[in-house]
């Protein structure tokens, strides 16, 4: 079943190769030029295009990685220089390596998959529920959409998430935590949920029969400190310059695609105030500008913005947004605090997502999937929980359609979330 599902919907995948592209595209055709051509203590300063490395290490060895297999296809889309280069064989490639590290994911699923029968408040057992999770976490249409239309590699990372939630489900603590570790290491955007994880692991691992076990929390501390020495080892002398890439405060609040969020409301009512205070106040109302990092005028949104303020309404800080995140987490992870089991934990995930989704700085609307995955494994554990899958799925998948605006691709995202929204519902009907 894991090599069929995954051979199968690879067969599918490969019918979207001439599909529209983004400039995620050009971002990682770029990265692998980087990672090939320069040494690494060059990889975090390359600033040849506007696109540059900022993703942690351990995703910028994999993009190494594949700049090996990348030469043999096409030499040319490893040169710096070659802005925008998109030839046929840079295509097939680049479309090829989604499609087979996608195997991350699918293994990733297969475990969770198998490791359900280790939750006794789910109420749906036997093949049926088995199939539904595989089924509808292979299938999904929204990463469908994100990764082999408009291009990225979340099935890839979303694999690793699976591994570790999968461990987590048979108590294997330290193997869920070195892939959860592994995860941000790869995607530092998984921190939305490491609250749940530290929450989880301090009270399910390290309090063993409600007595503190400090053996536990040395092991634990040691494994995660580990990984993220193995990680930022060879960058040691550059930290600064590694983590101003990771973390760039100064793009905005927003991100370009307004994530259907809080601030994005917030960022219409101030529109709106603006306009009628233009209209009914003439010129007292002055819009601040900023400039985007290729010193032409930017917008709120724009995906490369400097800080800019709001006009009516308070600016809102970074801070500001990570105090709000964090309050709106709270409740969860003090039930995961009291009630330390899976099922809850995955609860946690969800909702910890959530909360980042909604109130986090510079949201990215692709982000909706944090949720979305975790919350698939729920979706068996009762009616209840299903129809907050089903409606946060179909409603978080149209979310994505701004993604692929070409005319084109309009029965395409169409199909895909119907048919996706149609198995979903039939599955968990049974």
């Amino acid at each position: 079943m894991l090599i069929a599902g995954f051979l199968a919907l690879a067969c599918v995948k490969l019918l979207y190769l001439p599909s529209y592209k983004s400039t995620d595209f050009e971002v990682h055709r770029n990265w692998l030029a980087i990672t090939s051509s320069l040494g690494v203590q060059s990889w975090y300063h390359e600033a040849t295009s506007q696109w540059t490395l900022d993703y942690p290490p351990f995703f910028a060895w994999f993009e190494f990685a594949l700049s090996k297999v990348a030469v043999h296809f096409d030499p040319e889309m490893l040169v710096i220089k070659n802005l925008g280069y998109s030839s046929d064989k840079t295509i097939l490639f680049q479309r090829l390596s989604v499609i087979v590290t996608d195997f991350v994911f699918a293994v990733g699923a297969w475990t969770c998959m198998k490791n359900m029968h280790n939750l006794k408040s789910v109420q749906a057992r036997g093949p049926s529920r088995d199939a539904a999770i595989y089924t509808l976490l292979l299938t999904n249409a929204g990463l469908f959409m994100v990764d082999h239309i408009h291009f990225q590699y979340n099935g890839f990372l979303f694999g690793f998430l699976l591994l570790s939630i999968g461990a987590m489900m048979q108590e294997q603590y330290l193997l869920g935590s070195l892939w959860f570790c592994v995860l941000l290491n790869l995607k530092h955007i998984y921190m939305y949920i490491a609250p749940a994880y530290f929450i989880f692991l301090l009270r399910a691992y390290c309090f063993n029969n409600s007595a503190f076990s400090i053996t536990r929390l040395v092991k634990l501390g040691s494994l995660v400190i580990l990984t993220f020495v193995v990680s930022f080892g060879p960058f040691v002398n550059q930290i600064p310059q590694v983590i101003s890439r990771l973390f760039p405060f100064k793009r905005g609040l927003c991100h370009a695609y307004w994530a259907p969020n809080f601030w994005a409301v917030y960022n219409l009512v101030d529109k709106a105030l603006t306009i009628i205070g233009k209209k009914f106040g003439g010129d007292m109302i002055k819009i601040p500008t900023a400039t985007d990092l290729n010193g032409t005028q930017a917008s709120m949104t724009g995906g490369l913005v400097q800080d800019i303020e709001h006009v009516v309404l308070p600016s809102v800080p970074p801070l500001a947004t990570f105090l709000i995140t964090f309050l709106f987490m709270v409740p969860c992870l003090i039930k995961l605090w009291r009630r330390p089991n899976s099922v809850n934990f995955m609860r946690s995930l969800t909702l910890c997502g959530w909360s980042s989704f909604l109130f986090g700085w510079h949201v990215h609307e692709k982000a909706v999937l944090i949720m979305i995955l975790p919350m698939t494994l729920l979706a068996v554990i009762s009616r209840k929980e299903a129809k907050y899958f089903l409606l946060l799925a179909i409603t978080g998948h149209f979310s994505l359609f701004p993604l692929l605006y070409p005319h084109q691709e309009l029965y395409t995202k169409m199909f895909l979330h119907i048919a996706w929204a149609f198995l979903a519902v039939k599955m968990l009907k049974k």
